[in-house]
């Protein structure tokens, strides 16, 4: 089984993840094809889903990707769980107007979230499922307080 490593020096996050592929399928081929090689996104404090690092794909990365196509909502959730690592996809221009689709990887990892934004609820696909929770909490906590960091996301065996 592959597994979705989660790491983040400055904070101390190292955690892994294992995908859901079986439950969302397109979404887990997208990251699969993204993180063929490790990838380097920023990553914040969500301001609006609550306990959530957001890691927004950057759209430099997705240029001539031809599968950064639009995704289903598998596995769909309006309220990730602690340790749930969502995938939401926004389409172009339907978020202030951006020419570029939105893919966010989200890490949540305390309960109460939800997937509100500023342009209303919007289901997100619940990819992968960290595995040490209470170790993602804790080192999101560093991240909520040190501001944004470099989230790195690889592929394991």
């Amino acid at each position: 089984m592959t597994a979705l490593r989660i790491q983040s020096l400055a904070s101390g996050l190292d955690v892994v993840a294992d995908l859901l592929e079986a439950k969302a399928p397109a979404n887990v081929a997208f990251l699969r094809r993204y993180l063929e090689s490790p990838r380097v996104v920023p990553g914040i404090h969500a301001m609006w889903t609550g306990p959530e690092i957001s890691c927004p794909v950057p759209a430099a990365h997705l240029i001539g990707a031809e599968y950064a196509q639009a995704l289903p909502a598998e596995n769909a959730t309006i309220h990730p769980q602690p340790g749930d690592v969502v995938l939401a996809y926004v389409p172009a221009r339907m978020w202030g107007g951006g020419p570029d689709p939105v893919f966010d990887i989200g890490l949540f990892y305390g309960p109460g979230a939800r997937m509100l934004f500023p342009i209303g609820w919007l289901a997100g696909s619940v990819v992968a499922r960290v595995r040490d929770v209470p170790a993602l909490a804790e080192a999101c906590g560093r991240i909520r307080r040190s501001g944004a960091c470099d989230v790195t996301f690889s592929l394991e065996a």
